[in-house]
């Protein structure tokens, strides 16, 4: 991030933090809906962390830090939204890092919705790990600093939510390999 863009933005000119905002948000929302697994919640998490960010933006004392520091704000909101106990309903919506790349996209759909079933089992702790680490490609170090916990967790995190993913792969894979058996 444009460390001038965040230094005009703390001293309140809204023309640049709106530059941040626009330069941030979809990969913000994008970050959520990867953790919350619902798009309603996901619109919420990043509203919240986006008036976080406004809000306690003149407080932050190092600009280079800024992206951390507004994953961290953006992690604390989607805890607070995982919270709420919504009933879920499927919403679908293909986000632009999520299309096919290839012409035959039904194993790919079928993947998919298999690794959905699979995230939505762990807990938000776990999923915040796997998609920091994974989809940010963020090392495990700097992942700790952006939840504010030690390393060691970091790393029991990511190898629980591994193993509950493969855990939970495998037994959506049973029934179907019974019923090829019957």
């Amino acid at each position: 991030m444009d460390t001038d863009l965040v230094t005009r933005a703390q001293r309140g000119d809204e023309e640049a933090f709106a530059s941040l905002a626009v330069a941030m948000g979809d990969r913000l929302h994008a970050l959520s809906h990867r953790i919350l697994r619902d798009i309603d919640l996901a619109e919420d998490a990043t509203q919240q962390a986006l008036l976080a960010i406004w809000r306690d933006l003149p407080q932050l004392r190092d600009p280079a830090r800024f992206d951390a520091w507004s994953y961290r704000l953006l992690l604390r909101a989607c805890y607070a939204e995982g919270r709420r106990k919504r009933q879920w309903a499927p919403n679908l919506r293909i986000l632009p890092a999520d299309e096919p790349s290839g012409p035959d996209a039904t194993g790919s759909v079928h993947d998919r919705d298999q690794l959905e079933r699979g995230f939505r089992r762990l807990s938000i702790d776990h999923r915040a790990v796997v998609v920091l680490h994974h989809y940010l490609d963020l090392p495990l170090e700097q992942v700790a600093e952006i939840l504010g916990v030690p390393l060691g967790t970091v790393r029991s995190r990511l190898l629980h939510a591994m193993r509950g993913l493969r855990a939970a792969l495998d037994a959506d894979a049973r029934p179907a390999q019974q019923e090829a058996v019957r």
